[in-house]
């Protein structure tokens, strides 16, 4: 006979804190390395083209993002919203300031083409030496 009894087993101890110190650290290296996109709050959907994408590279003249929407207000500078109106005047200024400005115009697929010519209108009457298009690429012609 056995009179001494089984020894309670304790359960292993997990030290919590420092499964808080190292979740802590995964969180401060994701939050870091994340890269955050800066697009506007609205979802687009560009035209599509049969050419390739043009290469990326560095530019020293960044484009100024004009974007086009299909509700209202329906043009944006950059992130924020103008008027038709603000936006010949802000094209005109900038122009002034940066005689080789490049306009790029970003425009859902089912926005109004007079909005788009509208703006082409008011960068070429403010001078501007070149607009270009966002389109998405890869379509293949039938």
């Amino acid at each position: 006979m056995n009179f001494a009894g089984r020894k309670r087993r304790r359960p292993p101890s997990v030290i919590i804190v420092s499964l808080i110190d190292v979740l802590l650290v995964v969180l401060i290296f994701l939050m870091v390395t994340t890269a955050f996109k800066d697009t506007p709050a609205f979802k687009l959907t560009l035209p599509e083209t049969s050419q390739k994408a043009p290469q990326s590279g560095v530019n020293d003249n960044p484009p100024l993002i004009v974007t086009i929407t299909t509700n209202a207000p329906n043009f944006y500078l950059g992130k924020v919203a103008v008027t038709l109106d603000r936006l010949k005047a802000e094209l005109t200024q900038r122009a002034k300031e940066n005689p080789r400005l490049i306009v790029a115009i970003r425009a859902d697929d089912q926005a109004a083409y007079g909005n788009v010519v509208k703006v082409t209108e008011a960068a070429q009457a403010a001078q501007v030496s070149e607009v270009r298009t966002f389109l998405k690429p890869g379509i293949k012609p039938e």
